[in-house]
C-alpha cells in the first residue's frame, strides 16, 4: 500500500472526471475452489486497490460526489473468524489508514444507496462486473435485475478510471521494476532449465514457485510449451525434445499487484538450428524495432504495422512470403504467420484495465478496432502518452489448420509461398516480450536485467548455466 496521500489525490481528481453523482467501487469477495471454505489465493479489485488501496475482501469504497464524502464500506469481522485467521484492523482503521473519515457496515452501505435514490439522486456510477457475486451485489443494492446490473455500468466513470490507470506514477513504476525483477528471475530458470527430457511441468512449476516466493503470485496463468504455435497454451504435459522450441509466456505479481509480463523462446539442447535462427533473428528484429520507433504522440496501431512490414520482409528474403510488403501487410496477408497484436496496456491487470473494455482502454475516437484478421486482435491501437506501459510482443507462428485454412481458401497467393510454408508446418512458433514505458522522446525496457533475448545470448546463457 502507498502513502495515503497518493489515494487522496486519486480520489479527488476521480470526482473531477466524473462530475456528479456517487460511486460505488467493488472490491473483491473470497471465491471457493470446490467447497465453501477451500478458497483460491484471494485477489482484490484492481480499480479498488488503485483508489482504496486495502486488501482485504468484502470492501466497499463509496464517493458522494455532490456532497464531497467519501466512505469505506465493510463488515467487521466476529470473534469465529479471529479465531481462524487473526487479528484484523476493523474497518473504521482501513479506512483512516487511506484517508477516509467515514465509514459503517455494508447494511449501512445500502441504506445509503437507498436513500440517495429515493431522493431523486439517481446517478450511480459503477465499473463493468466480471464476477457472479458482483452482479448480485448491485443488483441487490441498487433493485434492478442481474442482466440490468451487468449492463448498466457508467461510461462516465469507465473513461476516468482508464484515463487516470493509463498513464503510471513514480510510485507505479518502482513497482513494475520489482514485478520486472520477479520476471527476470523465472525466464532465467526457464532458459536454464530448457534440457532434454525434463517435463514441462516441472519447468512451469520452479517459475511458479519463483513468483510466489519473491511476490505474491504468477501474474497469470504460465504458458510453457514445445507447441509455441498455440498462442495460450496452458498444458504443460510435454516432455521436452531435442531440437525443439520451448516457448515461456510468464510474469509475476509484487506485493502491491503490479505485473511483469516476458515471452522467450529457445531452443532445447542450447543450439538453434539454421531454420530456426533465421526466423528467431526476424522476430528480434521485429521486438527491437518496436522499441526504436515507440515514443508519445504515435499511434501504436502503426508501431504494430511496422514490425509487421519487418516479419514480411524478413519472411520474403527467406521464400515465405512475395510480392510487394506494403501490400502484403495492408491485405492482412502477414497474419497467417503473426495473428495478434504487438502488445498491450500492462500495470496492476497484465492486460490492464481490459476488463473495463477494451474500446476504451486501447482505443478512442481517432483510431477504432480493425475487422481484419489478425489486426483485430491487436488490444491497443491509440497514440501513445508519456506513462504509458505495454508490451512489446511480436511473434511468428506456423499453425497447420490455419495454413491449410488459408490455402484451401485461396487467401493471399500474391503473398504467400504455401509450398514453401508447407515445409514449416512441424516448426511451431517464436514470441519474445518485454514490458517498455514510454519515456519523454521514446521509450525504455522495464527494469535493470537483460532477460537473455538475441540468438547469441540465449544459446550463450544456456550453454553456461
Amino acid at each position: 500500500m502507498f502513502n495515503k496521500d497518493i489515494y487522496i489525490k486519486r480520489r479527488e481528481t476521480l470526482k473531477k472526471e466524473v462530475g456528479s453523482g456517487i460511486i460505488l467501487i467493488l472490491g473483491n469477495l473470497e471465491a471457493s475452489r470446490n467447497y465453501p471454505d477451500n478458497t483460491f489465493k484471494y485477489r482484490q479489485d484492481s480499480s479498488f486497490l488503485y483508489y482504496f488501496g486495502q486488501q482485504r475482501d468484502g470492501l466497499v469504497g463509496v464517493i458522494d460526489i455532490d456532497n464531497d464524502k467519501e466512505y469505506l464500506f465493510g463488515n467487521d469481522i466476529d470473534i469465529d473468524d479471529l479465531i481462524w485467521y487473526g487479528p484484523v484492523d476493523n474497518v473504521a482503521a482501513l479506512a483512516m489508514q487511506v484517508g477516509i473519515a467515514r465509514s459503517g457496515s455494508i447494511k449501512q452501505m445500502a441504506s445509503l444507496i437507498d436513500s440517495a435514490q429515493k431522493s431523486g439522486r439517481a446517478i450511480i456510477h459503477y465499473l463493468p462486473v466480471y464476477r457472479a457475486e458482483q452482479a448480485l451485489q448491485i443488483a441487490e443494492w441498487l433493485g434492478i435485475s442481474v442482466a440490468d446490473a451487468k449492463a448498466q455500468h457508467s461510461v462516465e466513470l469507465i473513461k476516468a478510471v482508464v484515463k487516470m490507470r493509463s498513464i503510471k506514477q513514480p510510485e507505479e513504476i518502482a513497482e513494475l521494476e520489482k514485478a520486472a525483477h520477479i520476471g527476470y528471475l523465472m525466464h532465467t530458470t526457464a532458459i536454464a532449465s530448457c534440457k532434454p527430457g525434463v517435463e514441462e511441468q516441472h519447468i512451469a512449476g520452479l517459475l511458479e514457485g519463483i513468483a510466489v516466493a519473491n511476490g505474491c503470485d504468477v501474474s497469470f496463468e504460465t504458458i510453457l510449451t514445445q507447441h509455441g504455435e498455440i498462442m495460450h497454451n496452458h498444458s504443460h504435459l510435454n516432455t521436452l525434445e531435442n531440437g525443439r522450441l520451448m516457448l515461456v509466456d510468464a510474469g509475476g505479481e509484487t506485493h502491491s499487484n503490479y505485473c511483469s509480463d516476458n515471452t522467450r523462446t529457445c531452443p532445447v539442447g542450447g543450439k538453434f538450428t539454421t531454420r530456426q535462427k533465421e526466423i528467431y533473428d526476424i522476430v528480434v528484429k521485429c521486438h527491437d524495432h518496436a522499441l526504436a520507433i515507440a515514443k508519445p504522440g504515435i499511434k501504436w496501431l502503426d508501431v504494430h504495422l511496422e514490425v509487421c512490414k519487418i516479419l514480411a520482409s524478413g519472411l520474403k528474403d527467406l521464400g515465405l512470403m512475395k510480392g510487394n510488403i506494403d501490400d502484403a501487410v495492408a491485405a492482412g496477408a502477414h497474419a497467417l504467420f503473426m495473428p495478434h497484436g504487438l502488445g498491450h496496456m500492462m500495470g496492476m491487470d497484465v492486460h490492464d484495465m481490459e476488463g473495463l473494455g477494451q474500446k476504451y482502454v486501447g482505443f478512442d475516437d481517432e483510431v477504432q478496432p480493425s475487422t481484419q484478421f489478425g489486426t483485430n486482435c491487436l488490444r491497443l491501437g491509440r497514440r501513445l502518452q508519456k506513462g504509458f506501459v505495454v508490451t512489446d510482443e511480436p511473434g511468428c507462428y506456423f499453425i497447420p489448420a490455419l495454413i491449410d485454412q488459408f490455402r484451401a481458401k485461396g487467401l493471399h497467393t500474391d503473398f504467400i509461398n504455401y509450398d514453401k510454408v508447407e515445409q514449416y508446418k512441424d516448426f511451431g512458433g517464436i514470441r519474445l516480450e518485454d514490458d517498455i514505458i514510454i519515456t519523454d522522446s521514446g521509450c525504455q525496457i522495464i527494469g535493470n536485467e537483460r532477460i537473455p533475448l538475441t540468438s547469441e545470448e540465449v544459446e550463450s546463457f544456456m550453454n553456461n548455466n
